[in-house]
């Protein structure tokens, strides 16, 4: 089943059960939908595409908590905080920190990366390998990380 669809269909429950949170968070992922469907490419919207699409949102709603909670705006952090569980949902499973740092260790073993110049080898491998699974934010601290020791 296409996000698409399942995105509608959670949005008949969301509005039959009247819960606000799921109807404001599948809205932005059907809006993002949208916009990636009309933005003139003809490019039909697969798997990875959808994939990138929500951890954007994701990563948006985790900027946006961020700053309303520095300026102690509690009541727009926790709308967005409600928003990102809802995305959360629709994205797969994030890796755990050991995981992460045991997939990273074979990508440098694999790329022969030996310090900080060659993070960008490991980078590019990283993030198609571990698209989903990991933000790049994450990855790139763990990288960084593992080349310096």
């Amino acid at each position: 089943m296409s996000l698409e669809t399942r995105i509608t269909q959670d949005l008949k429950e969301a509005m039959k059960a009247k819960d606000d949170a799921a109807k404001r968070g599948i809205r932005a992922i059907k809006q993002a939908i949208l916009l990636a469907k009309t933005d003139g490419s003809g490019k039909e919207i697969d798997e990875a595409a959808e994939l990138k699409m929500l951890q954007k949102l994701a990563k948006q709603r985790r900027e946006s908590i961020e700053i309303f909670e520095k300026e102690g705006r509690d009541d727009l952090a926790n709308k967005e905080k409600e928003e990102l569980a809802i995305i959360e949902r629709y994205l797969p499973e994030q890796m755990s920190e050991e995981e992460l740092e045991k997939h990273l260790k074979e990508i440098i073993d694999q790329t022969g990366a030996s310090g900080m110049q060659d993070m960008g080898k490991v980078m590019g491998l990283a993030t198609k390998k571990l698209a989903g699974r990991a933000d790049g934010k994450t990855i790139s601290a763990t990288v960084r990380k593992l080349l310096n020791s």
